[in-house]
């Protein structure tokens, strides 16, 4: 696979005797930033990258004011510890299932990365969306590329002023509005809607509507593929995850080569030229910057901006289409014809990726289907593990604490198994009330006879049954220590 490096000239100073001045020039290691100003293209990979835009920032934006019942529908209340998730309301408990959300995500990536390279970075990555966005009111308000150009390089006159405070001005709108759309899904978006319209939100509100709205604001209209480039982690390990298999976004030199501009009515072949006419249109569009026809670099992040562009001019000019286009490192080496790429899919280490993303979804969805709505917890009493009553019982205390993450007030009754005629008596009576998504802590005496029990610690179960549901019920275990 072929990668592309920029090399810096080092003078090299020839030795000179001891005793005779050696001449030290500076070296530059690092280029200094230049402003990309990308061209504005249309074709089938830009129109689906905009339905990927449109559709992720639907459900960004769109999903904290939904709701289930009457709760949000995605909400995750870390004042009282409570993840409301569609349905389901997950507790700190249920941190295995953030885990295996993070192990979803990266087998899911792994697959997607296999097939079909950076796909996620250039349809639905946040970077790259929020990016287009911005590029997209810059285009908007300031004109495409070459106004962009002659606006920056001109004189610093009112109307210069005016398109870039205008320009800023929607952008911090936007930014902002992510900011306050990030903290509804942890403060109700109501409710924190109302606080700010009133200016009363707490200073963590505030802080994070601020910092996230900066974040969006600086990312998408300052460092733009500079976040891409420098910044992401993904471009630095994603060649671990591709192989002469994979999807890339590659330039047909074969084709193409040697390059070089002419007339449409020219015989371009019989002069010894490829399909490119070196337009560079290819460049100009790319957000971030390169040169396709270079061979993959890790900047790319295969938007397919570069194709749509490639396949205008080809149309204008009358060629085939395809001279950039998506393939495979062993398509473009005619090891197989493009239209087998599909046969190449199931290889070992997407097959290796996808058993293992199955089963996580699969260990997942079967948790949730057993999943209880009732947890109990259970703490010893430690100021007195073991006393005898007046009526001469060995006697063990216990605090257990139920939470009910069901959306309806449910009531419990409370007996304990493992040791023979064990009664429980309750500070509550014989039934426990515990609101919808609400807990209750409980104070528990257990009871029995001395001649039934032996010194030392027993083995003791206690079961919480819903009365008014059967099949609510969860049984936890616990010891009993005899005198």
């Amino acid at each position: 696979m072929s990668k592309t490096f920029k090399t810096i000239p080092i003078k090299v100073v020839p030795a000179t005797p001891a005793d005779s001045p050696v001449e030290l020039e500076e070296v530059v290691l690092y280029e200094k930033h230049k402003k990309v100003y990308p061209r504005w293209v249309t074709g089938r990979f830009t129109q689906w990258r905009w339905f990927w835009l449109v559709a992720t920032q639907l459900f960004f934006y769109g999903m904290p004011w939904l709701h289930w019942g009457d709760r949000q529908m995605l909400l995750f209340d870390l004042v009282h510890r409570k993840f409301y998730i569609f349905g389901f309301i997950f507790l700190p408990q249920d941190l295995i299932y953030l885990t295996a959300l993070l192990l979803a995500s990266a087998f899911g990536l792994f697959v997607w990365t296999s097939i079909g390279g950076r796909l996620w970075c250039g349809y639905s990555c946040p970077q790259t969306v929020y990016t287009e966005i911005f590029l997209w009111v810059e285009k908007w308000v300031e004109g495409d590329r070459l106004a962009r150009i002659k606006l920056d390089n001109g004189p610093m006159n009112l109307r210069r002023l005016r398109l870039k405070y205008t320009k800023h001005a929607i952008w911090i709108v936007i930014a902002l509005w992510t900011g306050f759309t990030f903290v509804g899904y942890f403060t109700p978006i109501r409710e924190l809607a109302g606080k700010v319209l009133m200016f009363s939100t707490g200073p963590w509100e505030t802080f994070w509507i601020l910092f996230y709205g900066f974040a969006t604001y600086g990312n998408a209209g300052w460092m733009r593929e500079q976040v891409c480039k420098y910044m992401c982690p993904y471009a630095r390990f994603q060649s671990a995850m591709f192989d002469p298999d994979t999807l890339i976004i590659s330039y047909d030199a074969e084709r193409g080569e040697p390059r070089g501009s002419r007339k449409k009515t020219d015989d371009y072949k019989a002069e010894g030229k490829g399909d490119c006419i070196d337009c560079k249109l290819c460049v100009q569009v790319c957000p971030v910057g390169i040169d396709i026809r270079d061979g993959l670099q890790y900047e790319c992040i295969a938007c397919g901006a570069c194709i749509d562009a490639c396949d205008s001019i080809m149309d204008k000019m009358g060629y085939p289409r395809g001279l950039v286009r998506y393939t495979t490192e062993n398509a473009l080496a005619h090891k197989y014809p493009e239209k087998e790429i599909a046969n190449h899919i199931l290889r070992p280490r997407v097959i290796i990726y996808s058993v293992a993303l199955f089963l996580v979804l699969a260990a997942v969805a079967v948790s949730l289907v057993l999943k209880s709505p009732i947890k109990v917890n259970i703490l010893r009493d430690r100021n007195a593990l073991v006393r005898e009553t007046d009526e001469g019982l060995v006697e063990n205390s216990y605090r257990l604490q139920i939470e009910n993450t069901d959306e309806k007030l449910h009531r419990f009754v409370i007996r304990a198994e493992g040791l023979p005629d064990l009664k429980v008596l309750s500070d509550q009576g014989d039934i426990v009330e515990v609101p919808g998504n609400g807990s209750a802590v409980v104070g528990i005496r257990v009871q029995v006879e001395p001649q039934l029990v032996t010194r030392g610690s027993k083995k003791i179960y206690f079961v919480v049954q819903a009365a008014d549901d059967l099949t609510l019920k969860v049984r936890e275990k616990s010891s009993f220590i005899g005198q």
